[in-house]
């Protein structure tokens, strides 16, 4: 871990030493599928690209530093990462799951991997509780999201660490919403962390990406191994993007949670929002674990920049959408421009009608994703939109 310096220090520096042979500030991208061996068996550390390429490794190690772990393994998208993370298990295994998951993790759970015998019960990772309850003499992974999508609910870490360290299993953190630097999950206990590289450590919508980051070597050995044995890598030209990325990436969310704070704050009060859900504001139920849990890498509390709200009808959802102009309609979250969507029939399309009524989750709610875009210009869209 290059953990001496300060977050901010480590995103511009950490796999991103001068090219020696050229003094190109930027490293070069390796556009390469296979590598010169000196001779049978003898390499210069590489020997073909779904193994390992010098750019994708430059990339793992500087999302490494900058969640203060010893290893990322990389993949191809935030799925083929969970995916990756499941193919640990073996038939019969058993994992708990937040039941307020995203929907392609819901898909990938109980229509594939269920088929292949392994086992997901989902419950509220709210309460530890029921967690630790769900726990069976063959569960092998506790699966959480904090917050969740796109509820925003919230769970606690640390406590949920606390009980898998009891059971021997393994606590793994998606940890999207928040980015590396709103949240720590491995200073909190957790084994492992997921991200969704598409969303806030890309941050500018044009490429997919997922990784997996522990500091637990037996762990990154075996996952390691399934990267290269499953195929599903990034591509050289996405690894060097993502390190463009990354050096922006605190800059970027502090500005956009900053933003998103005051935006949520003023529509909190407007009559034409039914309700609104986000963790930095005192309404919701567990702001308290929020100014906890999430802190920036200077120890101050950052509730991030997505934000839900309900309006009163479908037609008013439908009118909003159609006078929204600076939010665009569409999938993902975390870019540089603001974004909104409807996840009951977008992103929670495939998650059944009757768990996504258990999960609380209407058809009235609409997400919205905070850009970088000047939040008077934004507050602005919204209350034209808003308007009858």
């Amino acid at each position: 871990m290059e953990n001496k310096k300060k977050f901010l220090t480590r995103a511009v520096h950490a796999g991103n030493k001068v090219d020696q042979e050229t003094g190109a500030v930027i490293p070069p991208l390796h556009l390469t599928s296979t590598f010169e061996q000196e001779s049978v068996g003898v390499n210069k550390g590489f020997d073909y690209s779904r193994a390992g390429n010098p750019t994708t490794k430059r990339y793992e190690e500087n999302i490494a530093s900058l969640e203060d772990a010893d290893f990322a393994i990389a993949f191809s998208s935030g799925m083929a990462a969970i995916t990756s993370l499941f193919q640990m298990l073996k038939n019969g295994d058993h994992v708990v799951i937040g039941r307020n998951t995203y929907g392609g993790t819901y898909r990938m759970t109980t229509q594939v991997l269920e088929s292949h015998g392994f086992q997901f019960d989902f419950v509220d990772t709210r309460n530890i509780e029921e967690v630790e309850s769900a726990i069976k003499p063959n569960t092998k992974i506790v699966f959480v999201e904090t917050p969740t999508n796109p509820l925003l609910e919230l769970c606690d870490i640390k406590e949920i660490s606390k009980v898998c360290k009891k059971h021997r299993i393994y606590l793994a953190v998606d940890n999207t919403f928040m980015s590396p630097y709103g949240q720590s999950p491995l200073q909190l206990g957790a084994d492992v962390i997921m991200h969704s590289a598409t969303k806030y450590i890309g941050g500018h919508s044009d490429l997919i990406s997922g990784v997996l980051i522990t500091s637990d070597e037996v762990l990154a050995e075996k996952l390691y191994f399934i990267q290269k044995s499953g195929g599903a890598v990034p591509s050289p030209f996405d690894c060097w993007l993502l390190l463009r990325s990354t050096k922006t990436l605190g800059l970027r969310v502090q500005h956009q949670s900053d933003s998103a704070f005051e935006l949520a704050k003023k529509l909190e009060s407007h009559d034409e929002v039914k309700s609104i859900i986000y963790p930095g504001l005192e309404s919701h139920e567990q702001h308290d674990l929020a100014t906890k849990q999430q802190l920036n890498p200077d120890g101050q509390p950052i509730y991030g920049s997505m934000i839900s709200i309900i309006v009163s009808s479908i037609e008013k959802r439908d009118s909003f959408l159609k006078k929204i102009k600076l939010f665009t309609l569409a999938e993902s979250l975390g870019g540089v421009e603001s974004l909104i969507s409807v996840p009951y029939d977008m992103t929670h399309v495939s998650i059944p009608s009757d768990v996504k009524k258990a999960m609380g989750l209407p058809r009235t709610l609409i997400r919205l994703s905070v850009g970088v875009e000047n939040i008077e210009d934004l507050y602005s869209d919204l209350l034209q939109a808003l308007e009858d």
